[in-house]
């Protein structure tokens, strides 16, 4: 189709008589305005052949580097490998950010899901609910513990669960209810609140993706009974490897996870409980206390992006992310709805364009979790959504030129 030749293949711009021209050396006023049309062709140049990356963590790190290198030498120095002063010195931090009592380091957001399902007993034959539109530790955690993954479908505007229908799934066996704060923005906590306190639950936040996120002004992690983050690199707070915490106001559960991390041991050689290695590491934790410092400045960055894209994308075949009014997300990540999604991801990419899907497939058609037996069909707004979800690049060093490029080329990708 010419439509998609157009968009594969960019018109080069001849610059040879141009330049030839450059060397010449005519009239003044000629001169200058020559100068001004080649200008303006090389900046036509830049702009159609500009490559955007998905994420570019240099971009990033390169600002900070001087700052992150002292923090880094500072542990080696010391040698204080694993939890110790500069673990400890973060967790304080990173409670008052989270608006908690308690923040405990460990080492990844996987771990964190574990240790505090653990730490809530949680086990062979209870239920825990849960979106099967997520990453797949949501879910996973929950059966490593020999417990059952309770699926529910999610709000279609948001991706988060869909609290309308959580109640249904309650049983008996349902010890938790673990939503997730997805691609940044939290769930609808308050009506979740509601439900759990009507059947005495404990709620676990998944805020993976929505450090600093707020719902009705709390901060994600204060939400709930307590929360779980990832500092995965590409979060919006990433370490220099895996890396995680777990936040909550309640003390017992604090010191719990603080022994489940450790092997369940207080002391060395004595073991209250059944653990894990779930520990965070020293320079891991002095690399995060710095980029603490910028965190919410790269929220707003991500949040002028996030606007950017929703005013170049209006009134198109493109569905821009919808933030609840109760809601201030983060953007972990900007994703839209776009028919024939797969054959648009490919033409973004022809024209160096980075995206990426989150998920192509729900949980509950996961091989692993056959063994549920949840029938296709059965959360269609789960399955349509992975169906027709794109993600787009919108980390915060993105210049105003790279947005407006990627908005281009995905508008003509879906015409």
């Amino acid at each position: 189709m010419k439509a998609d030749r157009d968009i594969r293949k960019p018109r080069r711009f001849d610059l040879k008589d141009v330049r030839t021209r450059q060397r010449t050396r005519p009239a003044p006023g000629r001169r200058i305005a020559e100068e001004l049309v080649f200008r303006t062709i090389m900046q036509a140049i830049d702009e159609r052949c500009m490559e955007v990356k998905l994420l570019d963590l240099t971009a990033q790190y390169l600002p900070i580097r001087n700052e992150i290198r002292r923090a880094i030498d500072e542990v080696c120095d010391s040698q204080a490998l694993i939890l110790g002063p500069y673990v400890e010195r973060f967790e304080k931090k990173l409670a008052g950010y989270c608006q908690t009592r308690a923040a405990i380091g460990v080492s990844s957001g996987t771990d964190a899901l574990l240790c505090s399902l653990m730490a809530m007993e949680v086990g062979p034959g209870d239920e825990v609910i849960c979106p099967s539109f997520t990453f797949f530790a949501t879910a996973g955690c929950i059966a490593r513990l020999g417990a059952t993954p309770v699926f529910v479908d999610i709000n279609p505007a948001t991706f988060n669960i869909d609290p309308e229908k959580i109640e249904a799934k309650i049983t008996p066996r349902t010890k938790a209810l673990l939503p997730v704060h997805l691609f940044g923005q939290c769930a609808d906590m308050t009506r979740i609140n509601q439900i759990a306190s009507a059947h005495k639950l404990k709620v676990l936040e998944d805020a993976a993706q929505a450090i600093g996120a707020k719902h009705k002004g709390h901060v994600a992690c204060s939400l709930g009974f307590a929360g779980c983050l990832s500092f995965y690199p590409t979060k919006n707070l990433g370490a220099f490897g895996d890396a995680g915490a777990i936040c909550t106001n309640d003390e017992a559960f604090a010191e719990r996870c603080r022994l489940l991390r450790v092997h369940g041991s207080g002391h060395q050689y004595h073991h209250k409980y059944i653990g894990g290695m779930f520990r965070l590491a020293g320079i891991q934790a002095a690399v995060l206390e710095v980029k603490l410092k910028y965190l919410n400045d790269w929220h707003e960055a991500r949040r002028r992006n996030a606007a950017l894209y929703d005013k170049l994308l209006a009134g198109s075949k493109v569905i821009t992310p919808r933030i609840e009014e109760d809601n201030w997300s983060i953007y972990n990540q900007y994703v839209v709805r776009v028919p024939n999604r797969d054959h648009v991801r490919a033409l973004l990419a022809d024209q160096g364009i980075g995206a990426a899907v989150y998920y192509p497939i729900p949980l509950h058609r996961q091989e692993c979790f056959a063994y549920l037996n949840v029938p296709e069909g059965a959360l269609p707004e789960t399955e349509e959504a992975c169906r027709e979800v794109l993600a787009l690049p919108i980390y915060p060093e993105l210049e105003e030129a790279q947005v407006r490029r990627v908005a281009e080329v995905l508008l003509e990708a879906v015409k």
